[in-house]
């Protein structure tokens, strides 16, 4: 049997213009709302990510932080 499907965290968040795009896309592409998407996304997140672009593309994204901040 399934489980339950309950949304029953929420928090606020702080996200980029490009990210939020993004989220919007996914989850307009997959016919989920945002918070779906991102409970998708967390809950599967070792198989839908690539451990080595996901390191560099945090490497990355953390040396532009500062410069982005600004």
């Amino acid at each position: 049997m399934p489980k339950r499907f309950r949304l029953t965290r929420r928090f606020p968040v702080a996200m980029t213009e490009d990210g939020y795009r993004r989220l919007k896309k996914f989850s307009s592409e997959a016919g989920l709302d945002e918070g779906e998407a991102l409970s998708f996304i967390f809950e599967n997140f070792n198989s839908v990510m690539d451990e080595e672009n996901l390191t560099a593309r945090l490497r990355l994204f953390n040396a532009e932080l500062d410069d982005r901040k600004k």
